[in-house]
């Protein structure tokens, strides 16, 4: 409807007072145009205004609605930086696919350290570029059953040079986690450095923790590329490396929330069994990270 024929009813209106107003005495025109200002008055308020007629549609005026969108859940307050690998699809001798998985840390919103032997060809070879199979990462889950964490899967391998060490590109940056830093000097002997990994909990049955372990070992060893470290308590399958805890940092951290990343787990004795873990340090290789990474690890 147009606007000129909304005001149409309203000159027909004034258009009869006006004659009212020529045929009648002055007392009865002004009653009469009186009555018709009050009529004129109450249709002009029981009328649309232009504003709602343009928004009317099918009988009833359009409203705007807004939704949000929910934030993602939190992250664990506890060692948020740490990150479960694992992978469904990993090619097998007999054809077929098999399971398995590592551990690692974040390092950078788009980049988290592992063990280089997480990523290989059918022939154990390590392997860089894009993984032959699907490696999933979930960030900042202390429990396999938290709402939390960020995941994201790999889409690039760098191989270290120099020991059993990678940095992998994650296809989705994890913002709103403070990675951890990287040593840039060689450990003390003696010095104690706190481990957190995803590993097996039984010496049998090699499958991935439901949860995050953790433990405290102490420098006894320093080696070119790696190190050895001895567990402060009597080992168990909960507080030390075992199959699947490969790429777990030892680190070392004030309040259990930041830190900084000293070595990673590469090899070790047969778990729980005593003996030295055999680490690779992450100082002799802190400047190549940072290459790989753009200068966004720190």
């Amino acid at each position: 409807m147009s606007s000129s024929s909304r005001r149409r009813p309203l000159l027909r209106i004034g258009t009869l007072a006006f004659a009212v107003v020529l045929g009648a005495g002055t007392a009865s025109a002004a009653i009469v145009v009186r009555e018709l200002k009050a009529v004129t008055l109450a249709r002009q308020s029981s009328s649309p205004t232009p504003d709602a007629v343009k928004n009317a549609s099918g009988g009833g005026l359009q409203t705007t609605t807004t939704t949000t969108t929910p934030p993602p859940p939190p992250l664990s307050a506890i060692l948020p930086f740490n990150a479960k690998l694992a992978s469904q699809d990993i090619p097998a001798l007999d054809g077929g696919v098999r399971r398995g998985g590592c551990s690692g840390s974040l390092i950078a919103p788009e980049w988290v350290v592992t063990a280089g032997h997480c990523f290989h060809d059918i022939d154990d070879v390590r392997v860089s570029g894009v993984p032959p199979y699907t490696m999933t990462v979930t960030i900042g889950k202390l429990k396999d059953s938290d709402p939390g964490g960020r995941t994201a899967q790999v889409v690039d391998v760098r191989q270290s040079p120099i020991n059993d060490l990678a940095v992998v590109k994650l296809s989705v940056p994890v913002l709103d986690v403070v990675p951890l830093t990287l040593a840039d000097e060689e450990p003390l002997i003696g010095q104690q450095l706190q481990f957190a990994g995803w590993g097996s909990t039984s010496a049998t049955v090699i499958v991935a923790s439901d949860h995050l372990k953790r433990g405290v070992f102490t420098v006894s060893a320093i080696a070119p590329s790696t190190f050895e470290a001895l567990p402060v308590q009597t080992r168990t399958v909960e507080n030390s490396p075992c199959p699947e805890d490969s790429g777990a940092p030892f680190f070392t951290s004030s309040d259990d929330k930041t830190g900084q990343l000293v070595a990673i787990v590469s090899t070790g004795p047969a778990c729980p069994q005593p003996g030295a873990e055999i680490i690779a340090r992450v100082d002799v290789q802190a400047d190549w990270i940072r290459e790989q990474t753009g200068g966004t690890a720190k």
